[in-house]
C-alpha cells in the first residue's frame, strides 16, 4: 500500500481512538477487560490457594465467612472461592474467544457469499439461517448440549451452533450493499474473480459491524456458558466455572450468601465489560451514530 493511501487510514485511526478516549464509559470497560486478562494470564501467580482450582478439598475450613485468610470465604468443600474465581477467569474469556470465533468462521463466509451470489444460493443459506433464528438461542444451546452430553467443549458447541446465524444474516445485508458500490463493480470491470472480489473487497468493507457485534456478544456468550453451567449442561465440577459455582452455592445462599454472590459479580463484571465496549465500538464505528 502507498504512502499517499496509508496517510487517511493513520488519521482515521488516530480520530477513532481519540473517540474511544472521549468516552469514559468505554475507557472503564476497556480498563476492566485488561484486568481480567492480566488475572487469566497470571492466575496461578495472583490466586492465593491455585490447588483448590484446581480440584483440592479442605473440608475442615467449608462455609468459612470472607476474612483476611480467605476473601470471598470458602464453599462447601473448603475451597477458597476468590482463587476459584480467578481461575474460572481463564475458562470464561476462553470461551467467549473460542464461541465468537466459531461464529465468525461459520457466519461471515455463508453470509458474504449469500449476499454476493443472491439467487437460489442466497434463498438456500437464508433459509437454513431462518430454522436456526426460529428457535430462542439459549434454549436451542440447552438441547444440543443436553443431546451432546454435559460437558464445557459441548456446551461452547452448542452455542456456537445457536449463534452463528446472527452473523450470516448480518454480513447478507452488508454484502448486498457493497456489492454494489463503484470499487467492486470496477473490479469485476478488470475482470476479477468473484472469489477474489468476495475475500478481498466485499468481507473488509464489512468487518465494522461484525467487531461491533462481535464486541457485545462477547459478554453474552459468557452468560450463556455461565446459565448453561448453572442448569448443569456446562462445566462439571470440580471445574471453577462461575456459573457452576453459583449453581453450588444457591442450595445454602441464606446461610452462606457468599458462596454464590462473588461469583455472580465476576459474571456481572465481565458482561458489564464486553457490553461497554460494544457500545463505544459501535459509536466510533458506525457512521450512524459516530459523534463529530
Amino acid at each position: 500500500m502507498k504512502i499517499n493511501e496509508l496517510e487517511p487510514r493513520i488519521r482515521e485511526l488516530k480520530y477513532s481512538i481519540h473517540l474511544i478516549r472521549k468516552n469514559p464509559l468505554t475507557m472503564l470497560g476497556i480498563l476492566i477487560i485488561l484486568i481480567l486478562i492480566f488475572i487469566a494470564i497470571f492466575a496461578p501467580f495472583i490466586a492465593p490457594y491455585p490447588e483448590h482450582a484446581l480440584g483440592a478439598v479442605d473440608p475442615k475450613n467449608a462455609y468459612n465467612s470472607p476474612c483476611f485468610k480467605y476473601p470471598f470465604g470458602t464453599d462447601g468443600m473448603g475451597r477458597d472461592i476468590f482463587s476459584r474465581i480467578v481461575y474460572g477467569a481463564r475458562i470464561s474469556l476462553k470461551i467467549g474467544c473460542l464461541v465468537i470465533f466459531l461464529c465468525l468462521i461459520i457466519g461471515s463466509p455463508l453470509g458474504v457469499v449469500a449476499g454476493f451470489a443472491g439467487g437460489k444460493i442466497d434463498e438456500i443459506i437464508m433459509r437454513i439461517t431462518d430454522v436456526f433464528l426460529g428457535f430462542p438461542p439459549l434454549l436451542l444451546a440447552m438441547a444440543i448440549s443436553a443431546a451432546l452430553g454435559p460437558n464445557l467443549v459441548n456446551a461452547m458447541i452448542a452455542i456456537a451452533i445457536s449463534w452463528w446465524p446472527w452473523y450470516t444474516r448480518l454480513l447478507r445485508g452488508e454484502a448486498v450493499s457493497v456489492k454494489e458500490r463503484a470499487f467492486v463493480e470496477a473490479a469485476r470491470a478488470t475482470g476479477v474473480s468473484d472469489s477474489k472480489i468476495v475475500f478481498r473487497h466485499i468481507l473488509p468493507n464489512c468487518l465494522s459491524p461484525v467487531i461491533i457485534q462481535a464486541s457485545m456478544d462477547f459478554g453474552s456468550v459468557i452468560l450463556t456458558s455461565a446459565s448453561l453451567s448453572f442448569l448443569g449442561l456446562g462445566a462439571q465440577p470440580p471445574t471453577p466455572e462461575w456459573g457452576l459455582m453459583v449453581n453450588i452455592g444457591r442450595v445454602y445462599f441464606l446461610d452462606y450468601w457468599w458462596s454464590s454472590t462473588f461469583p455472580g459479580l465476576a459474571i456481572f463484571i465481565t458482561v458489564l465489560a464486553f457490553n461497554l465496549l460494544g457500545d463505544g465500538l459501535r459509536e466510533v464505528l458506525d457512521p450512524r451514530t459516530r459523534r463529530r
